[in-house]
């Protein structure tokens, strides 16, 4: 996005709270994060915001209290508060202690992933339950959006009943396993992939393990991407994140974990049962139907060529 729409976003925001925001000085701050730092833009962003909050004396309260209630597929934009009705679709396990929970909750326009940070000093949500999730702020993690829930934030369970997503169930063949998948390293303060010990917002930190596969599955019909997570990968494979640890450790390869899992799952049939996330289809349950034939499976990974 163009520095100058940026610009007109921050200032937009504030001027819908009364204050006459020095466009030029925002620009200026944004050209040189983004620029002349290489900054990323929601980073950028964010920075500029609360030098904004700072520089005009602006009552953090009465940036939080401005949030509008969403739906979440309304949420395209990072680094804006919203307030949200939503279920507790799924909840991961989180291998970060700076993160309290970590999972999907839903309407019925959409899912999205949510992050509770320890800090916040939240209750811990339900699976199945609704809530109303207030003053959270929006987040952009490998293409998908995200809430963010902090101290400023609330959560609110909330007697009616939230529709989320309806699961879809396809059955398919495994076609091909894309990068970034086997075992992976996350930033522990982002939980972005990490490339040589690099997270791409928050540099050379301590990071942490992590399995999971993104691949694609064809119907006969159509192609999906789906997220198998841990607990899907070590049903189907028997491999869970310390077997892959070790396999990496044995051979002085992290790669040689996602050579691995390419031999035990790619070619074969499954029951994929799961909701859509964007562009990936989460899946909540996997099982392996069948194989197929070498003729077939060579015909598939043709399409994909």
């Amino acid at each position: 996005m163009e520095i100058e729409s940026l610009a007109d976003q921050i200032v937009s925001q504030f001027g819908r709270l009364g204050y006459d925001v020095d466009r030029d000085e925002v620009i200026k701050r944004l050209k040189l994060l983004v620029l002349e730092f290489k900054v990323p833009e929601r980073e950028a962003v964010r920075t500029v915001r609360n030098w904004v909050i700072r520089e005009y004396e602006i009552p953090r309260e009465k940036v939080i209290s401005e949030s509008p209630l969403v739906k979440i597929e309304e949420i395209k934009k990072p680094g804006e508060w919203v307030s949200l009705k939503a279920k507790v679709v799924q909840l991961w396990d989180s291998s970060s202690p700076s993160v309290s929970q970590v999972g999907l909750v839903g309407d019925e326009t959409g899912i999205i992933k949510f992050v509770i940070w320890a800090k916040s000093g939240k209750e811990e949500v339900e699976e199945g339950k609704s809530y109303l999730f207030k003053n959270v702020v929006t987040d952009s993690f490998q293409g998908r959006m995200q809430i963010n829930i902090g101290r400023t934030s609330e959560i609110v369970e909330i007697d009616e009943e939230v529709q989320s997503p309806r699961e879809i169930e396809i059955v398919g063949a495994l076609v091909s396993i894309q990068q970034n998948s086997g075992l992976i390293h996350r930033c522990g303060s982002c939980h972005r992939v990490m490339t040589k010990g690099i997270c791409p917002i928050h540099g050379k930190v301590r990071g942490y393990d992590d399995l999971r596969v993104k691949g694609v599955l064809d119907d006969g019909d159509n192609f999906y991407e789906i997220i198998l997570n841990e607990d899907n990968i070590r049903d189907l494979t028997g491999i869970d994140l310390n077997k892959a640890k070790r396999i990496a450790s044995e051979r002085l390869d992290r790669n040689a974990v996602l050579s691995e899992l390419k031999k035990l799952l790619l070619g074969r049939y499954y029951k994929v049962v799961g909701v859509r996330g964007g562009r990936y289809l989460l899946v909540r349950k996997v099982d392996r139907i069948g194989g197929v034939e070498g003729s077939e499976v060579d015909r598939l990974l043709e399409v994909l060529a």
